[in-house]
């Protein structure tokens, strides 16, 4: 049996090595957290706190005529992610958005989803193979710089659905977004972006229609606390609607997020995420 005093010794070195271990654990983790003045992780610019951007998918007509307007009047600009043929239906309207320094985006040329949504059933994403996907993008950048004179660097995953094919031939197309676009943003997340961390080929995308202010200011305060990258998404933007993002709401969100002691820094996607491939 070993004596007493070997017991205490080795008792004494199991305990210098757990303390050296949990030092250097709070120092990898103070890299990773906020540091005890609030300061965040991410070095976000002029001493910002969080990012934010605000989204909207589809080029519907709402967002011309009434969107891009309203974000002119309150000094934000943000980023629409259209397809060609929506585009064409209020062309002058969205002429003026991107003369007015709003990004326009990618969203595909047909907005292909799963044929379990009736609507895209003639455009069924378990139908579609990789190449056919490369075609909808590339042709939708194409047009879209045909029509409005801009290069889309930021794409949108028309309904938020990332796949080509079925079961076990079923295939990602994140890759060929990530070979074509800066970024690529998905919709209905549950969480922030991490700057730090994230893949910029899967922004994820959290939902504004239906919204209140209140909802999204408690996402943007907890975003703060780590420095993270809040990407709203929406679609309609108008009073009432289904898919639609409030007038009311977002005429309390942008002052909110453009008041210098709130400390966000609200742009669209594309400099964010240029800005993040920089600095991280």
């Amino acid at each position: 049996m070993m004596n007493r005093p070997h017991i205490l010794v080795r008792e004494a070195r199991r305990r210098v090595r757990v303390g050296l271990l949990s030092l250097a654990l709070a120092a990898c983790f103070a890299q990773i957290v906020p540091a005890q003045d609030g300061k965040p992780a991410f070095p976000w610019p002029e001493g910002k706190r969080a990012a934010v951007s605000l989204t909207f998918d589809d080029g519907r007509t709402s967002q011309a005529d009434v969107g891009a307007p309203l974000f002119d009047r309150l000094g934000a600009k943000v980023t629409f992610y259209v397809n060609p043929a929506a585009v064409e239906r209020r062309l002058e309207g969205w002429k003026k958005a991107a003369a007015a320094g709003h990004e326009i985006g990618n969203h595909s040329l047909n907005h292909p989803c799963s044929g379990n949504f009736p609507f895209a059933r003639q455009k069924a994403l378990e139908e579609y193979t990789l190449e056919k996907m490369r075609h909808e993008i590339t042709e939708g950048a194409l047009r879209i710089k045909q029509l409005l004179g801009v290069d889309p660097k930021s794409f949108a995953y028309p309904c938020g659905q990332t796949f080509v094919g079925r079961g076990r031939d079923l295939k990602s197309y994140v890759p060929i977004v990530a070979e074509l676009h800066q970024s690529g943003r998905l919709w209905m997340s549950e969480g922030p972006v991490d700057p730090a961390f994230a893949d910029m080929a899967q922004l994820t995308g959290m939902e504004t229609d239906g919204k209140e202010f209140d909802d999204m200011k408690a996402i943007l305060e907890n975003a703060k606390k780590t420095g993270m990258w809040v990407v709203f998404a929406g679609h309609d933007i108008g009073e009432t609607g289904r898919q639609t993002t409030r007038v009311g709401t977002l005429e309390k969100l942008v002052p909110y997020l453009n008041e210098p002691a709130n400390e966000f820094w609200l742009a669209p996607v594309g400099d964010v995420a240029s800005y993040v491939l920089e600095h991280r």
